[in-house]
């Protein structure tokens, strides 16, 4: 078979395998991960907005705005993007934009917000579109981004021993449900039997008591203001948090788990997906970095059918944002060490592949030992977080002492 001929029949067999029912590629395993992944942006981060809101004085209409916008245009992106490149590309907001925000909004009138959303989606898309993001990624060996993601991940499983000292009974009950499944069900996630029985002993040990519910009232397009300020103060900081916090992890995470993701795409249609979603109200829409390392973990089974792990976590977000002044009383009612177990447990298969891509080989151990240290430390500086900065020194050391 000719040079041609050979290419034309990979590429018919690669239309032919797009054109497969996605329903196949639906597994236990995956299915799983878009629960645990669309949990985990539920929880914390819909109190975070909350809190935010409630700090800026938002209207009733406001606040449901923001938490439609984020989880229905948030949860598109976690659809489209996986179909389109079979890679779990699982989106999201930000929630450290979110936690940054909850110091802004006392500062500033509500269409000055939606103005620095606005121009901070159109900053990411320039990032993205320049290709800028792609060469900075490019340079990092494979070895420090795989370290940088397990010190990001580290500090949330460390969460599953107080979690536990905190709720001994539910705790217990996860960690005993995880061990046995592991050792004796092989094709039964033991992450989601670990959730399970957490939610079940929570049930019926913990009286819970949902909050009061927040009025509904239809999504509408807001108006925005532009101001020098708002490109200073709000628009930058943003974007390069969620560059730095959502961007850099997810890519992260894709490449350990030996994906090829396309970089400057998934950046520049974070950019349009955060310009769409700020006319609704919210901050951002993008590749989320804890939930693409979740859904493209080892813990999703099959490499080749991870990608239906980011679908259910998108089809589960959408349904939350247009439910979500009804869902979020009962969000509010969890204990926080629960959502700290939920958490944990979610990403023990990520941070055991991160350890051993980042220190398997003798190459960068140095380099990817800095990397873990300073991004396990949680230091921001510049309004950079630790991953960054933890990519910054893990790299300019493999260029220099390990090169």
């Amino acid at each position: 078979m000719g040079l041609p001929e050979k290419k034309h029949h990979v590429d018919s067999e690669k239309r032919k395998l797009l054109k497969q029912p996605m329903i196949r590629d639906l597994t236990g395993e995956n299915i799983s991960a878009g629960i645990i992944a669309s949990t985990l942006v539920m929880t914390g981060p819909a109190l975070i907005i909350l809190q935010a809101a409630a700090a800026g004085g938002f209207t009733g209409q406001q606040t449901i705005n923001w938490m439609f916008a984020v989880y229905f245009f948030g949860g598109a992106y976690s659809i489209l993007m996986p179909l389109l490149y079979r890679i779990p590309i699982t989106g999201g907001h930000s929630i450290t934009g979110a936690a940054f925000l909850a110091t802004m909004t006392a500062q500033y009138t509500y269409p000055e917000l939606i103005g620095g959303y606005v121009m901070s989606g159109l900053l990411i898309f320039l990032v993205g579109i320049t290709g800028l993001f792609t060469k900075i990624i490019a340079w990092v060996p494979k070895e420090v981004i795989a370290s940088m993601l397990g010190g990001l991940v580290a500090g949330y499983v460390v969460q599953i021993v107080p979690a536990i000292q905190a709720m001994p009974l539910v705790g217990g009950a996860a960690l005993i449900s995880f061990l046995l499944v592991t050792r004796y069900i092989s094709k039964f996630p033991p992450v989601l039997a670990a959730v399970t029985a957490a939610f079940l002993v929570l049930f019926f040990t913990e009286g819970l008591k949902p909050a009061d519910e927040i009025a509904y009232f239809l999504p509408s397009l807001q108006m925005p203001e532009f101001s020098w300020m708002g490109l200073v103060t709000i628009a930058l900081p943003l974007s390069m948090l969620i560059l730095s916090n959502d961007a850099a992890p997810g890519i992260g995470a894709l490449e350990s788990s030996d994906f090829k993701p396309p970089i400057r795409k998934i950046v520049s249609s974070s950019g349009v997906f955060s310009v769409i979603t700020s006319f609704f109200g919210g901050q951002c829409a993008n590749i989320a970095g804890m939930m693409s390392a979740i859904c493209a973990g080892p813990d999703s089974g099959p490499r080749e059918k991870r990608y239906m792990g980011a679908v259910v976590s998108g089809a589960i977000t959408i349904v939350f944002g247009i439910f979500a002044w009804k869902i979020v009383p009962f969000i509010q009612s969890l204990p926080q060490a629960f959502i700290s177990l939920l958490a944990g447990f979610a990403l023990i298969g990520v941070l055991h592949s991160s350890l051993q891509m980042g220190f398997s080989e003798s190459r960068y151990r140095l380099s990817a030992l800095a990397a873990f240290i300073v991004t396990l430390s949680g230091i921001s500086f510049l309004h950079i977080s630790a991953p960054v900065w933890g990519l910054v020194v893990g790299a300019v050391c493999a260029r220099t002492v390990e090169r």
